[in-house]
């Protein structure tokens, strides 16, 4: 989605499709560029499945093909020392009272006098969309600061991972349990970035979860009593938010 976005007119493109759905000889006018490019833009964009197209009948002719967009989503990039992170999140779907439970205090007053009703007015609505972008300002400025906690966290552990794992690989695999560690470790995927077979990064894994589970035993006061060959998963003990 990432190399999709970098093209400007397909920017242009997914702008107007959001507003309302167009043709392609509209899209080509409004953003001059000719329609076969326009064309090869909308096939890569509903390949992707960003877009939707159907026929529709015309009046003037034979039915012709009209694009939207259909699905909501949201690309998050945060990047810095000690951080990178990509994700593509779906937005939830519902009407105004079934997002509500998710939503803050303030927000919930606009939920609420959003439902039932099937058409509200451009001044309501500009008064509305006012008080979300203020919302939301306000909680993109605590995310912010969670992601920066987050990566002085990292960084402050860079230093324990230079000193107590002496090998590169080692230290890619506790990097890759920074990036999700209320997750079990993709084998695979660490395998294919390690650039080694498959039952040496399970071992490497092994190693290091036996380590972990013990520290992190030993930190918080728990006594763990298993065979000795009993799998335990470290990142039990550790709290997940409810989904």
């Amino acid at each position: 989605m990432l190399s999709l976005l970098e093209n400007k007119a397909r920017r242009g493109i997914l702008e107007r499709l959001v507003r309302e759905p167009h043709y392609a000889y509209q899209l080509a006018e409004q953003i001059g560029v000719s329609q076969q490019a326009i064309t090869k833009h909308l096939v890569l964009l509903e390949k992707a499945e960003m877009i939707h197209s159907e026929k529709v009948p015309s009046t003037k002719g034979p039915a012709k093909r009209i694009y939207s967009v259909q699905k909501s989503f949201s690309i998050r990039i945060d990047l810095g020392p000690d951080l990178f992170k990509l994700e593509q999140r779906q937005l939830p779907k519902g009407g105004p009272m079934r997002l509500s439970n998710r939503l803050p205090q303030n927000s919930k007053k606009i939920a609420e006098a959003l439902s039932g009703r099937k058409k509200i007015g451009i001044d309501e609505a500009i008064l509305l969309l006012s008080d979300l972008e203020d919302a939301l300002d306000n909680l993109d400025d605590q995310r912010d600061a969670i992601i920066a906690l987050h990566q002085h966290v990292k960084n402050k552990a860079s230093s324990t991972i230079e000193s107590d794992f002496a090998h590169y690989e080692e230290r890619q695999l506790v990097h890759s349990v920074f990036n999700n560690p209320r997750e079990e470790l993709d084998i695979e995927q660490l395998a294919f970035e390690l650039q080694m077979p498959q039952n040496n990064a399970r071992e490497l894994a092994d190693i290091f979860y036996e380590k972990l589970t013990r520290s992190m035993a030993k930190r918080s006061g728990n006594i763990i009593a298993a065979p000795k060959n009993t799998s335990l998963p470290w990142w039990a003990t550790l709290k997940k938010s409810e989904k």
